[in-house]
C-alpha cells in the first residue's frame, strides 16, 4: 500500500551545531520525539521563563497597581506586535483571544446574519468551528453548504469547487489554511479572491479561516492574503503556553464586525468613568482580566523562533522535513501516505493496514516516548515535524512504526 511516488529521492538533510544548540532551549525534547506540534507545541525554556518572571513581578509589585498596571500595557503591546510582524500585518490588525475557537466565535457571531443567509464550510473542518456554526443556523434561520475539498487532496482544483458551491446567498466561506486533518495546504489567496469577486452575491462574501495549523508553519503575510478573518492559537506550532491565541481582522470588514461579548478591555472611558467610545483597534473584541504572564510567555516563544531564522526559513526547514518524512513512511511496507505526493507543510497524515488499530499503535509508540496523534475522519494517523525536528528522530519513528506493524 505504499504511495505512488515513493521512488523520487529526497536527500537526507544534514544536523547541524546550529540545530542542536537551538533544541536545548526546548527542555521537553530532552526525553520525547516529538510529532504532534499540530496539537500543542513544546514551550521553550525562555516563554517558561517569561511566565514565571512576569508572574513574580506582579507579586513583588501589587498585582493590581499602578506600576504593574503600566508595566504589563507595554508587554502586551510587545506582544501585539510580535504577532503582527510574524503575520505580517499590523498591531491594529490583531485581538488577543484564548485559542482558535474563540477567534472564529468573534467572527461568526459578529455577523448580522438574516434568516436563509448561507454559510459555505469545508467537509475538513474542525468540530470547534462547526458546533458554532451549528449555532448560528439553530439561532438565525441559516443554512450551511459543506464543499468537499477532502476530494481535492491529490486530484482536482479546490478554488473551482468553492467557486461552484457559491451562492447568491452565501454571506461567508469558512475553511482551514492548512487542513488539520490531511495536512493539504490551500490556496487561499486565489479562494479570497474568487469569493471576494463573486458577481452573484447581494454582498461580498467574507471569509473566515481557521488557522490553527498554519500560524508558526506557513511563511504568512495576511496583507496579502486579503482573508476578512485569520483566528489562530499560540500554543500549537509557536510553541507558547495554552490560553493566548489571536484573531486577525481585515481593515475593510473591522466596522462591519459587531462585538459579540464586550468588556472594559473593548472601550474608552473618560475622566468621570463613563464609557465614551468603542476602541477601534483589535481591543474593541476584547473582554477583560485575562492571564497576561501568558502573552509575554508567546512573545519570548516568538523570539525564541527568530533566533534560529526566518519566518521563510523555518518554513523551508519543515517543508524538507516532512518531505523527508513522507519519503520514508512511502518505503514501509502495508502503510499508505494520504497525499501521493511530499506535503506542502509540517502534517504527515498516513494510514496502515486495515487489521491494526491506530491508537493502539499510537499508544505503544507513546510508550517508546515517540508522541503523535490519531484522526477519527478520514480514519489516520498524523505526525508532524517542526523546524527544529532532527532527521534521527524521524528515522526512529519510522523505524519503530515499521517494527510494530511486522508484529502485528
Amino acid at each position: 500500500m505504499n504511495c505512488e511516488n515513493s521512488s523520487l529521492s529526497i536527500p537526507k538533510l544534514s544536523i547541524s551545531e546550529k540545530d542542536i544548540q537551538h533544541r536545548q532551549l526546548f527542555k521537553g525534547l530532552e526525553n520525547k520525539a516529538y510529532f504532534n506540534f499540530g496539537g500543542q507545541g513544546i514551550l521553550p525554556q525562555p516563554a517558561l521563563n517569561a511566565i514565571v518572571s512576569a508572574y513574580e513581578y506582579l507579586q513583588e509589585n501589587g498585582p493590581f497597581s499602578f506600576k504593574v498596571n503600566a508595566w504589563l500595557q507595554q508587554k502586551l503591546a510587545k506582544t501585539r506586535e510580535a504577532i503582527a510582524t510574524e503575520l505580517g500585518t499590523t498591531p491594529e490588525t490583531i485581538t488577543f483571544t484564548e485559542n482558535v475557537t474563540a477567534g472564529c466565535d468573534i467572527a461568526l457571531w459578529g455577523i448580522d446574519w438574516q434568516k436563509d443567509d448561507r454559510i459555505l464550510m469545508t467537509d475538513c473542518e474542525h468540530p470547534g468551528v462547526i458546533a458554532t456554526v451549528g449555532q448560528i443556523c439553530q439561532r438565525f434561520g441559516v443554512k450551511v453548504d459543506i464543499c468537499p475539498i477532502l476530494n481535492t487532496l491529490n486530484e482536482g482544483d479546490s478554488v473551482k469547487i468553492i467557486e461552484a458551491h457559491l451562492q447568491p446567498k452565501t454571506r461567508l466561506v469558512v475553511l482551514s489554511h492548512l487542513l488539520w486533518n490531511t495536512g493539504q495546504v490551500l490556496p487561499l489567496q486565489e479562494i479570497v479572491a474568487v469569493c471576494h469577486n463573486y458577481s452573484n452575491a447581494r454582498q461580498q462574501i467574507r471569509v473566515l479561516v481557521d488557522a490553527a495549523q498554519s500560524v508558526g508553519s506557513l511563511d504568512l503575510n495576511l496583507s496579502e492574503l486579503q482573508a476578512d478573518y485569520y483566528a489562530f492559537t499560540g500554543h500549537k506550532w509557536l510553541c507558547g503556553a495554552g490560553g493566548v491565541g489571536g484573531l486577525y481582522i481585515r481593515p475593510e470588514v473591522f466596522s462591519l464586525t459587531l462585538p459579540s461579548f464586550s468588556g472594559w478591555r473593548a472601550v474608552n472611558v473618560n475622566n468621570r468613568g463613563e464609557i465614551s467610545s468603542w476602541k477601534e483597534d483589535g481591543q474593541k473584541f476584547e473582554v477583560a482580566t485575562s492571564a497576561y504572564p501568558q502573552y509575554l510567555g508567546l512573545t519570548a516563544a516568538i523570539e525564541t523562533h527568530r533566533l534560529w531564522g526566518t519566518a521563510t526559513e523555518r518554513y523551508q526547514r519543515i517543508y524538507q522535513l516532512s518531505a523527508y518524512l513522507w519519503q520514508k513512511l512511502t518505503e514501509i511496507e502495508r502503510v499508505e501516505c494520504l497525499k501521493d505526493s511530499p506535503p506542502e507543510a509540517g502534517l504527515v497524515s498516513f494510514r496502515v493496514d486495515a487489521s491494526i488499530d491506530y491508537n493502539k499503535l499510537a499508544q505503544l509508540l507513546e510508550r517508546q516516548g515517540l508522541f503523535l496523534r490519531t484522526i477519527a475522519s478520514p480514519d489516520c494517523i498524523r505526525a508532524c515535524v517542526h523546524y527544529f525536528t532532527l532527521t534521527t528522530e524521524i528515522d526512529r519513528l519510522v523505524d519503530s512504526i515499521d517494527r510494530l506493524i511486522k508484529d502485528r
